[in-house]
């Protein structure tokens, strides 16, 4: 080939996206220096290394809200990330920005999210004397606990845009930004969707004056607040949205909070989740020996704590329950 594609694309790139997108050309680079793809960008190879990468795979027996939910069309850890992707490569392709480095930062955002959903994390902050924060976890696996403890090497503009995704942080690139307001729309709205699946709301339940603004079906709130993002931040170096959008969305958090996310029948196994990973993590302080073997040569480099809060929270639902059974439940003898 007289040009490699890699090239082409990122030729095509400066044609395509206004000159405020991050252009993979200009990245600010890896940790490890590596040769370039021939075919692929550097945002387009960290997103290939996301998606292959075990935590990645994880992501669909981990809770979303509804601790194990019997049916199966209920949100996952790995339903809610795909759907955040696909709004965010929607309002990134639409401003013209750089839908390669957003998918990316979209697909690793929640890596280093806990067994049990947020339950879980609130339980590993709360025992860690680390403390304990998705987004920071999700950044120190891509960065650290990936392929044998050797990180995937992504640029920093998606390791940033994974920290920065939730919180008071500012991601550095408008890409990283669209991830944030994508992260939101999903999860407040496949919340709704989940929660009337549960028969803990109903359309009607949804204050009016927010479905007059925001829209009157799952569909149709999605589709109002990308248009408000594109509307507002169009040709400008700017992600946001118009007052009135912002403020219905936030209405409708504020809603959810009160009605779902702290709602007794939606969180009434979660006293459970406390005494699970509050267990396991003494246990396994307590008995090192009981973790893996590949984990062993880090407890001298890295501390017991930090070695037992990293394995706890790569678990997911099913084997952390596992994992208590083991340690816990007693065997029942077969003659």
């Amino acid at each position: 080939m007289d040009m490699q594609i890699r090239e082409y694309i990122e030729k095509a790139e400066r044609t395509l996206l206004f000159p405020y997108a991050s252009f993979a050309a200009d990245t600010r680079g890896r940790e490890r220096e590596e040769e370039p793809c021939e075919l692929r960008t550097a945002f387009q190879r960290d997103r290939d290394r996301i998606l292959h990468s075990k935590s990645f795979r994880r992501l669909k027996h981990k809770t979303q809200v509804f601790l194990s939910p019997e049916g199966d069309h209920y949100r996952t850890r790995l339903t809610h990330t795909l759907e955040v992707a696909q709004i965010a490569r929607t309002i990134a392709r639409s401003l013209r920005l750089n839908e390669d480095l957003t998918e990316a930062i979209a697909l690793g955002h929640d890596l280093g999210h806990t067994p049990f959903g947020h339950a879980g994390e609130k339980v590993l902050n709360r025992v860690s004397p680390y403390g304990f924060s998705h987004s920071e976890q999700s950044r120190r696996v891509v960065e650290c606990l990936e392929n044998n403890h050797r990180g995937l090497n992504l640029t920093e503009e998606v390791r940033d845009g994974i920290v920065c995704h939730n919180g008071d942080k500012k991601a550095q690139t408008l890409e990283g930004q669209i991830v944030k307001y994508a992260d939101r729309i999903a999860y407040i709205n496949h919340d709704i969707d989940d929660a009337m699946r549960a028969g803990i709301l109903a359309e009607k339940d949804i204050p009016r004056e927010i479905a007059n603004e925001l829209g009157h079906s799952h569909s149709a709130r999605i589709d109002h607040l990308i248009k408000a993002i594109v509307r507002y931040s169009y040709g400008k170096p700017i992600v946001g949205m118009d007052d009135a959008s912002q403020a219905a969305a936030d209405e409708l958090r504020a809603f959810m909070f009160a009605n779902v996310y702290t709602n007794p029948i939606a969180k009434n196994e979660e006293k459970k989740v406390v005494d699970i990973i509050g267990m396991l993590y003494r246990h396994l302080v307590d008995h090192p020996e009981k973790l893996p073997e590949s984990d062993f040569e880090w407890i001298w480099k890295e501390g017991i704590d930090r070695v037992v809060c990293d394995h706890i929270a790569g678990m997911s639902d099913r084997y952390a329950i596992g994992c208590f059974e083991k340690f816990f439940v007693p065997r029942i003898w077969n003659a």
